[in-house]
């Protein structure tokens, strides 16, 4: 065999990173040794957040395996593929992330406080959606036969709802929850919810709900900083949802449903007092002389032609996204009576099929419209996000049923993410490609150069087109694996990180 037929030969069994996609950028021996050595100190500044010693041997070994090129990345083939065939580490990781006594808080406040070194801007977004995991059988907690956003339909899954923040310096996960149907606080999952290890303290939350509260959560934090909320309309159709958003002191620009009632012109409100018949009116209610409110898809019929115009939204994979967009001031009914005066902005897409999409905002009446354009584009970063963690680091790829184990592979997953983030940013430095930089890993040294976070707008806007940089590396050069060998010792388990490179 010649030697150009063994190259071929190698080089077609070579198998591409866990995602599929091809990488982006060729990395060097001296890159790959970089990257390992990146993530120990990365694994270094949250180890000590868990009590144990074993926990924090676990957590590297569940951290590497995510970054792995590892096609499943179940607990099984984890260890399998990263220590060897012993079944006493399987269990081992099987019931630190299942059964594991260690809260998964700290650890996501500790990604959060990295996320506003990293990415922080006065004017960042912070966007809330959920997400779809299909399962199969009726133990796993909090599944039920309910709409799955990943696959488009109702099915038999569970459904997480996860904040992801986003600026012009990128983007990255901040908290989730496991949303919790009604059915589950009945007796009839009594048996189901003790085997699940649920917390008896929790109460039925609806999905806005939980959004709102991890929200604002994030702003009593005052860590991360933001000025905008998005949502699609699951979230801008709940008023009380909207409402806790304005109370917190934000801006949400929120797509909401075609029959969403609005006022061109707050109407007049007659008081509580006498009626005309002598009965008392207990309750304020809009006069009857006032016109009556329009559905937005009404009022879309009656807009101007003049009103329309054509915008860039951002850049896409395949050139600019364009779209026409027309805006009002309206006033939004809540509970029959006037909301605060808001903007309801209509976007129409380009093309043979038009689509039309509705938004309502708080931003004050002198928001500039180009932002409100700029800020109906950013619902891509939690798409990406959850794509790129099914696909790079496993998010859906998890076994466990109970509560804490979700919640452990969740924290774990958000800051595996946040890692290949912040791989992406460094090898794109060095390359000269930049498809928004983040801030230095040193707080003192970023502050210094960016002004406490303040000088966001020198940084060119992030791409929905770039891609992560993974520690899973295929490339024509060289072939990275990340890989790990645990030995027991009465001294505990030490733990060596591999990598190869041919």
């Amino acid at each position: 065999m010649s030697k150009r037929t063994k190259h071929s030969n190698r080089r077609t069994s070579r198998k591409p990173p866990a995602s599929g996609r091809k990488p982006s950028l060729r990395l060097t021996t001296r890159d790959l040794a970089a990257s390992v050595d990146e993530l120990r100190a990365y694994h270094r500044r949250f180890q000590s957040l868990f009590p144990r010693r074993e926990q924090r041997a676990w957590s590297w070994l569940y951290l590497c395996g995510q970054l792995s090129n590892l096609e499943r990345k179940t607990i099984e083939p984890m260890v399998l593929g990263l220590i060897g065939p012993e079944p006493n580490a399987i269990r081992a990781v099987q019931q630190y992330i299942g059964q594991g006594h260690w809260a998964t808080s700290p650890l996501l406040e500790h990604a959060q406080n990295l996320v506003a070194d990293w990415l922080g801007e006065p004017e960042g977004v912070v966007i809330v959606d959920g997400s779809g995991f299909p399962k199969q059988g009726s133990h796993s907690v909090g599944v039920a036969h309910q709409y799955c956003g990943h696959l488009g339909k109702v099915a038999n899954c569970q459904e997480g709802v996860f904040l992801v923040y986003a600026s012009h310096r990128g983007y990255a996960f901040l908290d989730e929850r496991l949303y919790l149907p009604q059915d589950w606080f009945s007796e009839e999952y009594r048996e189901r919810w003790q085997a699940g290890e649920i917390p008896d303290r929790l109460s039925f939350q609806t999905e806005p709900e939980l959004g709102l509260e991890m929200i604002t959560e994030l702003q009593q934090r005052a860590v991360v900083p933001f000025r905008w909320v998005t949502c699609d309309e699951a979230y801008g159709k709940s008023p009380a949802f909207l409402e806790g958003i304005e109370a917190l002191g934000k801006w949400y620009l929120a797509e909401v449903p075609s029959d969403t009632r609005v006022w061109l012109r707050t109407p007049a409100v007659e008081p509580p007092g006498p009626g005309v018949l002598g009965r008392p009116r207990l309750h304020p209610r809009v006069k009857r002389t006032a016109p009556r409110p329009q559905e937005l898809r009404e009022l879309l019929q009656n807009l101007s032609p003049t009103l329309w115009h054509r915008r860039v939204i951002k850049e896409g994979s395949q050139g600019p996204l364009t779209a026409e967009f027309a805006f009002a001031r309206v006033t939004p009914v809540r509970d029959e009576l006037p909301g605060p005066r808001s903007w309801a902005v209509f976007r129409r897409s380009l093309g043979p099929k038009m689509e039309v999409k509705f938004y309502l905002s708080n931003a004050p009446a002198n928001c500039p419209e180009p932002a409100l354009v700029r800020i109906s584009g950013m619902r891509w970063p939690v798409e990406t996000a959850i794509e790129e963690g099914r696909g790079e680091i496993g998010l859906d790829h998890y076994e466990t049923r109970t509560w804490p184990g979700w919640h452990h592979h969740m924290a774990h997953s958000i800051l595996a993410h946040l890692f290949l983030i912040r791989l992406r940013v460094l090898f794109q430095k060095k390359s000269g490609l930049n498809y928004g930089a983040s801030a230095s890993i040193n707080r003192t040294s970023n502050r210094r150069r960016n002004g406490g976070g303040a000088g966001y707008s020198r940084h060119p806007p992030v791409s929905p087109t770039s891609q992560l940089c993974c520690l899973s590396v295929s490339s024509q050069a060289n072939t990275f694996a990340i890989g790990q060998t645990a030995r027991n010792s009465a001294q505990g388990q030490s733990l060596v990180v591999i990598h190869e490179v041919s």
